[in-house]
């Protein structure tokens, strides 16, 4: 019987060469591509080589249709087209999904570097306009928010200790308040009554103000500080970026990554507090670091007019962003001017000696993170550094102080919530979390950031001392929905709720999530071997 194959045509040299070259084209890529993989390259590698893959791949197949289209099939070329379409469609639907869904925010920032137009898929997020969650304030221990207002903070203390530790560890029992000791005093004449014009005793508030303008007699009204090596912050990473610029200042010369593999050893991680960042200077450096809050612009310019970096925590000043906490290196201040200047890791360094921020909105930026600050200096120089704190050397007495400016702040305008805020958090370190909490209802009340929380854990600490565990567990609920889920306080202190109601097996379970995050995070793992004892 006759072959049926002898009356058909062999296939066209081109085709078989076409396709022998697909053929083997895809045995190397496959080969390549899992040697790439096994050297474990980070997401923006391997959708750079997805793009090209792609791309190379249906520019190869349509060219070869086009240059054999006389050999092929008629319909071969329209079926060819149809099928590249269809798996292009399904390919970005298949992409988007994983975008969506399966990346981290770092590598869908990644994703969006190559493809801008990706931001329309971004998973939702609160608008600018969504705040913290709201309940009912407690009334059941008799302090009203108004209540605070009478209460100042601010009264002396004894002698400041130039000790430093992180707030959770610093003894929250209040310093004894100095008793002022009256010398006698000879009574007056009438001829020295009649000569002299009483004057009226100094407050407190006054004192401070006297001792500032002395202060600003004698520094000079400009000062620039040089030798800072400007670091881009890489993603979601201004605590290691800042950290490394002002250790540049001291001849550091290691990168960001360096800083980032301490502070925050999940990429994802959104806050690195100040204590951390001490501990790394001082654990790693050579270098000395403190952190203490309610500074003020008079006491910046003292430190950098005696040539000490400082960092303090900020908001974000860049177009397209609404609220985020963000750290600032300041490199210089001009009085003249009415400016700091920042190196900024995500905006830049201006000129070089960093990017002027007017004294006002600088201040007003601050004032969202209780004016809390970084100061870095050589151990030889911790007597300088001790008399430019003066009072705030002493730990507990600068939460006094920022407490009772907090305090101020709120009087004068009982409708800025960021002072109520920030005199809860000033209370909390003192360990009055009565008030505390009063306060941070007050800030609640007035609406705050929905991003607030993910940077500050005073409310946490709060409400979760004074039994509210309810408040605790909706702001763990707001931190989980909108990105908390990667900063390990959130699990700590949904760890602390759950072991207090007796859950066991949850407070274990969030008690490791927040180790995972951060295997330094002493805290969550002193609670997890509390439960497992």
């Amino acid at each position: 019987m006759r072959d049926q194959r002898e009356g058909l045509a062999p296939p066209p040299r081109g085709l078989m060469a076409a396709t022998v070259s697909i053929f083997l084209l895809l045995v190397l890529g496959g080969i390549g591509g899992f040697l790439f993989l096994q050297s474990r390259p980070p997401l923006s590698s391997l959708l750079q080589a997805g793009i090209i893959l792609a791309v190379g791949l249906t520019v190869f197949g349509l060219l070869g249709g086009v240059v054999f289209r006389k050999r092929l099939p008629r319909l071969f070329l329209p079926g060819l087209m149809i099928a590249l379409a269809a798996l292009w469609i399904i390919g970005s639907i298949v992409f988007v999904l994983v975008y969506r869904g399966a990346l981290q925010p770092g590598q869908r920032e990644t994703a969006k570097y190559y493809l801008p137009f990706l931001e329309v898929f971004d998973p939702a997020l609160p608008s600018p306009e969504n705040l913290l969650p709201t309940v009912a304030p407690d009334l059941n221990g008799g302090i009203s928010p108004e209540d605070l207002l009478s209460r100042p903070f601010g009264m002396p203390t004894t002698a400041p200790e130039m000790t430093e530790a992180p707030p959770a560890a610093i003894q929250v029992e209040p310093s004894p308040t100095a008793t002022p000791t009256l010398e006698p005093s000879a009574t007056p004449t009438p001829e020295a009554v009649s000569e002299t014009t009483p004057e009226p005793p100094q407050t407190v508030e006054s004192q401070a103000l006297n001792t500032l303008q002395a202060a600003a007699l004698v520094r000079p009204s400009a000062h620039q500080l040089y030798g800072f090596t400007y670091v881009k912050q890489t993603w979601n990473n201004c605590g290691p970026a800042n950290i490394t610029m002002a250790l540049s200042y001291f001849g550091w010369q290691q990168g960001q990554e360096a800083a980032a593999a301490y502070l925050k050893p999940s990429r994802e991680d959104k806050n690195v507090s100040p204590h951390e960042m001490v501990a790394f200077v001082n654990e790693n450096s050579g270098v000395r670091a403190l952190t203490r809050p309610g500074g003020d612009m008079e006491l910046i310019k003292r430190f950098i007019a005696s040539d000490f970096p400082v960092i303090v925590e900020s908001v974000l000043d860049a177009e397209a962003y609404d609220w985020i906490g963000h750290y600032e290196t300041i490199a210089g201040y001009d009085d003249a001017a009415g400016v700091f200047y920042i190196y900024d890791s995500f905006v830049g360094m201006g000129d070089g000696r960093g990017n002027p921020d007017p004294y006002i909105e600088f201040d007003r930026a601050w004032q969202s993170f209780n004016r809390i600050f970084i100061v870095l200096y050589r151990q030889e120089d911790e007597a300088r550094v001790r008399e430019i704190l003066g009072e705030r050397a002493d730990p507990l007495r600068a939460a006094e102080l920022s407490a009772e400016a907090a305090r101020q702040e709120a009087e004068a305008n009982p409708a800025n919530g960021y002072a109520w805020f920030n005199l809860g958090s000033s209370l909390t370190r003192l360990g009055r979390y009565e008030e505390a909490a009063a306060a941070y209802d007050k800030a609640r009340q007035i609406g705050m950031p929905w991003r607030i929380t993910l940077y500050q854990f005073g409310p946490f600490e709060a409400y979760f001392e004074r039994g509210r565990y309810d408040d605790v567990m909706a702001l763990v609920k707001s931190n989980l929905n909108y990105g908390g889920e990667y900063v390990e306080e959130t699990h700590y202190w949904k760890g602390k709720v759950e072991a207090a109601q007796g859950k066991t097996q949850q407070a274990v379970a969030s008690f490791r999530q927040a180790l995972a995050h951060n295997p330094r995070f002493t805290a969550a793992k002193e609670a997890l071997d509390k439960l497992s004892l």
